[in-house]
């Protein structure tokens, strides 16, 4: 089996070269192969240049794309979907609040044939979890609420990056959003899909605003909305 592993970049030039170092030094049982496709998102800093350099020392690892202009995280999904060529795929930050050492545990229900989808929550499970908003915690399990209340899931996390999936699933489900809306865009559609979807507990190592944290207020706004949305409105092939 081979993994894509996703991986939007937007100024982080402190991290993606850690990032990217991290994430090819995975062995995953059930994993032949490892591509990482990264999508520059229009920076503005040093993150292009990093990853035109670490494309050359990894050519038989790394897919490169270089957005002229910041679009958004859903946009560089896109872009990154729309080229990769793994059996499965999961979407990774550039920023290491999400830790590659756990995709055995999340890719797990996929290899053993139960799942089709899977989230790595950060409201479930003993691994470690950094201390920070309170806000930002009551925003993401309102968002998640909304979500199973118009998916009749049970999610307990929906605005996680860690979501992998098996096979064509995210090549054939359309993505219109552009910015963060991806998440619960991605969830509802999976769900209206009927993809078997599990959730696994992982670590969670996040930043604050000084550190690089970039979502915002209005990212939630815009999130209850996608959710209203893409459940009243059906945009499936």
């Amino acid at each position: 089996m081979k993994l894509s592993v996703l991986m939007a970049a937007y100024n982080e030039e402190a991290w993606i070269e850690r990032s990217v170092r991290k994430v090819l030094e995975q062995k995953i049982p059930g994993i032949r192969d490892l591509e990482l496709v990264i999508v520059n998102d229009g920076s503005t800093d040093k993150t292009a240049d990093m990853i035109v350099s670490l494309e050359k020392q990894y050519p038989e690892k790394i897919i490169a794309v270089h957005h002229e202009k910041n679009q958004g995280k859903g946009a560089a999904i896109q872009t990154a979907v729309s080229i990769m060529t793994g059996d499965l795929c999961i979407i990774q930050d550039a920023d290491l609040e999400y830790d590659p050492r756990e995709y055995g545990l999340i890719l797990e229900p996929i290899l053993d044939g139960r799942a089709d989808c899977v989230y790595g929550s950060r409201f479930l499970g003993t691994q470690p979890k950094r201390v920070l908003f309170f806000w930002h915690y009551v925003g993401n399990k309102f968002i998640t609420l909304l979500c199973n209340l118009c998916t009749n899931l049970n999610m307990s996390d929906i605005e996680t990056c860690y979501k992998a999936f098996s096979g064509n699933i995210l090549k054939t489900i359309p993505i219109r959003s552009k910015d963060f809306g991806v998440e619960p865009e991605i969830t509802v559609k999976i769900a209206q899909r009927r993809c078997r979807i599990y959730e696994v507990g992982i670590s969670y190592a996040g930043r604050t605003y000084e550190e690089g944290k970039k979502i915002k207020w209005v990212d939630g706004i815009k999130a209850i909305l996608t959710i209203l949305k893409f459940s009243l409105f059906r945009d499936l092939p």
